[in-house]
């Protein structure tokens, strides 16, 4: 995994674990539900078809989570996002510029004439 798919991971895992803990009151470890929603996440991002070009998840051309695990991830986004630059500032404001990128093209495809 990229140095940028490495930053994303560990933004989406700072805010799976912001939403969890609050949430769930599960202290320190994730439950079991939010651990499951970590994994995927990560798998997701490991097999990401734009590589460190990417944007961030939420202006991907291609969504590539199951319906499912994508309507969980976007409430623990929902949850954790407004409260990003208070627990996370760096990450939070990373994610920002990460999400102004240009919209990418998987890699190794090439531009249309």
């Amino acid at each position: 995994m990229g140095t940028r798919l490495q930053r994303e991971n560990t933004t989406v895992q700072a805010m799976i674990r912001l939403a969890c803990g609050d949430r769930h009151q599960s202290g320190e470890t994730l439950c079991p539900d939010c651990a499951r929603l970590a994994a995927y996440a990560e798998r997701r991002l490991d097999a990401c078809p734009f590589g460190n070009g990417k944007t961030t998840c939420s202006r991907c051309p291609v969504h590539c989570y199951k319906p499912e695990m994508r309507e969980k991830i976007r409430q623990v986004m929902r949850y954790a996002g407004p409260r990003m630059p208070w627990r996370h500032p760096i990450l939070a404001i990373r994610h920002l510029l990460d999400g102004r990128r240009k919209i990418p093209r998987p890699q190794g495809e090439s531009p249309k004439p």
